[in-house]
């Protein structure tokens, strides 16, 4: 089984008494052994530091591998000069001149291509320290190894940073340096794919930016929004990007540059003035590798030996690259070439990540990022991960800001934003376009309009703007942000879910829904209104208490009140003349009994309270006037086919179609809320749908003509309009929620909108209910007992005197009664047995 590269220089560094390999180098001279050695041939750019890195660090490898193995063997390295046909030149030289076994470096993709070629047909394998070798070309050459593994996965780190901080948007910058130098930017857009990250733009640098067009490039992109850069280049166009930044202020508060490997990789090679002058507060994501002491030393004598120049010389990721390569090699050849089939062409690609910032005069590391894991300040088997780079402590960025920079900004030279405000809105009260013939211009007036003037003013910084009219569809000018003609929308725009593809839109500053309105209404007011007050419980049992009383009043009083008496009729006239107008006799001394005038009183008592309830209840209910829809749900009038309207322009016509199902002969489209009243009124249309502004707009104008009716339908209410990733919504919607708690926003709506005002139409028919036994119960209770006590008394009183009179005790009179009834019993059944047996002939004829 075919192990991975780096594992394979794993093992052999174990074999070797762990061999220490982990740095950067660069190489420039030959050296060669013993005819009987094993050959190896080197192909590196000398004038540069990764190649001058890589030439020392393949000599210390074949150094160490022939002092621990005594093994005898040769490296023969050449120049390439950064010229193809110079590689393509030295490839040929090292197969047929030195019988080379196997070749090393190739460090960009054009000489791997081109050198490729040529040790494939003469067998020879070539080991590239490029770290992007595509795969089609492993395929095209099965002599062809990627020896460095690929660093692409650095672009998630780099999202990572941004999520850490909130930065939804960058800009990217890299530098056309070679065919291979785009292919970044795929692996870029896969990571930035799943994530709430956006590339603001794309800016290519050319390895030939001159002093004047590098100073253009970077002008031109100040004047976005964007202050997050990340910089994928060369060392020295970075260092020359830096230097024009710095001029020209970019590299100040509110600025964030990142850089790739690329310039990260090759820090330990800037001397320290450019550190502190140029790159101050940059951070920087670097290729992971572990450093051996051994190495590190030797590298770092025998640099300086053959590189007085250079000023630094500790050895960096390219250094420890070649030196576990040329193991690897080595290692296959002296195996008799059997190993190389159990090399994979391409190692595993990188999945950590050095995070480093400059400071002062140098860098320092401030962790690392591990793929599926976080952030950790190291990297052993107790490390703890974090998802925020902020656990990794402070961070210095450029200018040494006190806060975090919040990644974009407005430029003080910058235009205006241009704010699109609509022309056709219905409400003029939310927003209005008018010409002014005195001063020759538009106005721009409304809820909307003053809204937005005081939430630009609550911004964390300062926002020039312009208003300019917009006269179409409402869908059609939230495009209009899309097409960049406005960079922001004020006017009664409602959040819809399609237009999200063209825009963004802020937390909505009104009411949310749909409501159908306008439906003519009928008075609630009926023939047995009198009786509401009242339930019909309350009625019943204050009837019956009423003639109780009477009854009891009238028992007491008939022996010494002669119209009281008479016959059976005339009594029972009298008991219910009593019943209903005792309360309002108020002649004490027409009553003979204490008794009479206690009942009274707690009669007239509970009389004066419950009467006078029953006014204010009457009263309330007859002084407002109460309004019912004649339809109450959209299905009756969709089943009805009947006509609805909607404001012209709005996305409610859609709405009406598309969800709540109405035919689109059934909708029209109206342009001002007297358009609907006359509508309404002359039973054009049976309702209307309108915004939940607008609903308390229109009812407040027709407050005794319309009622709202049925559910609130869904609609994301009115907001403010931006591009789509723009940084401003979160600090609109913040700005905007500071209005609505100030109470600003209740102020702006009472003198915009509050103006006309009306009692609310919406309540339901049990506004008023009617006054229940629970409410006087204490009362009835009060009369009513009163009312017993004194019949009881008068009993007990009447039969006290009756059994003195008659001497007799109260058990003979009790017994005397039961005769009274049993005789009246006997009577009856005798009467009712001679009506029910027949009469004979002679007698009826007598």
């Amino acid at each position: 089984m075919k192990n991975k590269l780096m594992s394979i220089s794993v093992i052999f560094t174990i074999c070797l008494l762990k061999i220490p390999f982990i740095v950067k180098t660069d190489a420039k001279s030959i050296r060669s052994n013993s005819s009987d050695a094993f050959v190896i041939g080197a192909i590196v750019d000398m004038s540069s530091r990764v190649g001058k890195e890589a030439r020392i660090a393949m000599e210390v490898a074949i150094d160490d591998f022939t002092a621990k193995t005594n093994q005898n063997l040769t490296l023969y390295t050449t120049n390439s000069k950064r010229n193809i046909v110079q590689a393509i030149h030295a490839a040929t030289y090292l197969i047929e001149t030195h019988k080379v076994e196997a070749i090393l470096g190739l460090q960009t993709l054009e000489e791997v291509l081109s050198v490729s070629e040529v040790c494939s047909e003469a067998q020879v394998p070539t080991f590239s320290l490029f770290d992007s070798v595509p795969q089609r070309a492993l395929d095209r050459w099965p002599y062809l190894f990627q020896a460095s593994p690929s660093q692409f996965p650095q672009t998630k780190a780099f999202v990572a940073i941004l999520e850490s901080y909130g930065w939804s948007r960058f800009t990217f910058i890299y530098e056309d340096i070679n065919s291979a130098s785009t292919q970044v930017i795929p692996h870029l857009m896969e990571a930035i794919k799943d994530s709430s990250v956006e590339i603001s733009s794309i800016v290519k640098l050319s390895p030939l930016s001159s002093s004047f067009s590098l100073p253009k490039q970077l002008e031109s992109i100040s004047k976005e929004q964007c202050r997050v850069f990340l910089l994928h280049s060369s060392l020295e166009t970075g260092v020359r990007l830096f230097q024009n930044a710095k001029n020209m202020g970019m590299m100040e508060k509110g600025y964030v540059w990142i850089t790739t490997s690329l310039i990260t990789d090759l820090l330990h090679t800037v001397n320290s003035s450019t550190f502190s002058t140029i790159l101050e507060g940059v951070l920087g994501i670097g290729s992971f590798f572990s450093q051996f002491d051994d190495f590190s030393t030797k590298f770092q004598k025998k640099f300086k030996l053959e590189q007085p120049e250079e000023e630094n010389n500790i050895p960096g990721v390219f250094a420890v690259q070649a030196y576990d390569a040329t193991l690897i090699v080595a290692l296959a050849l002296t195996n008799n070439n059997t190993s190389w089939q159990s090399v994979d062409q391409k190692p595993p690609a990188s999945h950590k990540f050095p995070i480093i910032n400059v400071i002062g005069k140098y860098y320092r590391e401030l962790g690392f990022w591990s793929e599926g894991l976080g952030f950790s300040e190291v990297i052993n088997d107790k490390t703890t991960y974090d998802t925020s780079l902020k656990s990794l402590g402070y961070i210095f960025w450029p200018g040494k800001p006190l806060h975090t920079p919040i990644g974009w900004a407005i430029p003080t030279n910058a235009n205006p934003l241009r704010v699109g405000v609509p022309t056709m809105a219905m409400f003029k009260k939310f927003v209005e376009v008018k010409y002014d013939h005195k001063n020759h211009n538009l106005t721009y007036r409304g809820y909307s309009v003053e809204l937005f003037k005081e939430t630009i003013k609550l911004l964390p910084y300062y926002l020039p703007y312009e208003f300019h009219p917009f006269n179409g569809t409402y869908d059609s000018l939230v495009e209009q942000v899309y097409l960049k003609k406005f960079d922001l929308i004020v006017g009664d725009v409602s959040i819809v879910s399609r237009r999200y593809k063209y825009a963004e839109f802020t937390h909505p500053y009104t009411e949310t829904g749909l409501v159908m309105i306008g439906v003519p209404v009928t008075s609630y007011h009926g023939q047995w209104l009198f009786v509401k007050p009242f339930t019909l419980s309350m009625w019943a049992l204050t009837i019956l208490i009423n003639i109780y009383n009477a009854f009891v009043i009238w028992l007491i009083e008939h022996k010494n009140t002669p119209e009281l008496g008479g016959s059976a009729l005339n009594r029972t006239g009298t008991l219910l003349s009593l019943a209903f107008t005792r309360m309002f006799f108020t002649n004490g001394d027409a009553l003979h009994s204490n008794l009479t005038r206690m009942t009274t009183v707690a009669w007239l008592l509970a009389a004066i309270i419950i009467g006078q309830c029953y006014t204010a209840s009457l009263t309330s209910q007859l002084t407002v006037k109460r309004l019912i829809p004649k339809v109450t749900d959209f299905e009756t009038l969709k089943n009805g086919n009947a006509v609805v309207g909607y404001g012209q322009g709005a996305h409610v016509a859609s709405y009406l179609v598309d969800v709540l199902g109405f035919k689109n002969r059934n909708i029209r489209p109206f342009t001002s809320p007297e358009g609907y009243a006359r509508a309404l009124k002359n039973k054009e249309i049976s309702a209307v749908f309108l915004e939940a502004p607008f609903t308390k707009l229109f009812l407040a104008k027709y407050c005794n003509s319309f009622i709202a009716a049925g559910p609130t339908f869904g609609d994301g209410g009115f907001a403010f309009v931006l591009p789509k990733g723009s940084p401003m919504v979160a600090d609109f919607t913040k700005a905007l929620l500071n209005v609505s708690e100030s109470g600003t926003l209740q102020e702006i709506e009472k003198k915009m909108i509050g103006s006309e005002k009306c009692v609310e139409m919406d309540s339901d028919d049990d506004e008023y209910e009617s006054l229940g036994l629970g409410s006087f119960s204490s009362l009835l209770v009060l009369t009513s007992g009163t009312s017993t006590v004194a019949l009881v008394i008068y009993v007990v009183i009447s039969l006290r005197d009756y059994c003195r009179i008659q001497q007799k005790s109260i058990s003979s009179i009790f017994s005397d009664v039961k005769k009274y009834f049993m005789n009246r019993r006997r009577r009856f059944s005798r009467k009712l047995s001679n009506v029910e047996s027949p009469k004979s002939p002679n007698l009826e004829m007598t």
